[in-house]
């Protein structure tokens, strides 16, 4: 099934003008293919409504799962499943203390995502 969308000027030239002396610069900084569907990728593990609350969490402290089965009121086998996607996918690193697995976040720049998301969502939450 094909959905049309009518047409709307606004949202296209109306006549055509390519600014090669910009998209000529931007050819040397745009991601490429590889790195592109990289990112798509991440996005697309950020953009579960479970794996997000579990990044929440470990956005604040390193946890271990039983922490979180508490936490989230989720039980052990649907917060391990959803860890070893994170995992595979370089979100959350994991260390094993004695017969527990404790969680965090890899890195800097997923701190950075949480913040970005999280200031963005309530900037839009206060300007309603």
């Amino acid at each position: 099934m094909v959905i049309m969308t009518p047409k709307n000027d606004d949202d296209v030239c109306q006549e055509t003008c390519v600014h090669t002396h910009i998209t000529n610069k931007l050819k040397e900084k745009i991601l490429n293919t590889e790195e592109l569907q990289d990112m798509a990728n991440l996005f697309k593990i950020l953009g579960d409504h479970t794996r997000i609350r579990i990044l929440n969490a470990l956005y604040h402290s390193e946890l271990c799962v039983c922490d979180l089965v508490d936490l989230l009121q989720m039980n052990q086998s649907a917060i391990s499943h959803q860890l070893r996607i994170l995992r595979t996918s370089k979100v959350v690193k994991h260390r094993k203390e004695g017969k527990n697995v404790f969680y965090s976040l890899v890195d800097h720049h997923i701190f950075s995502l949480l913040d970005l998301g999280t200031e963005h969502v309530r900037e839009e939450n206060t300007s309603k």
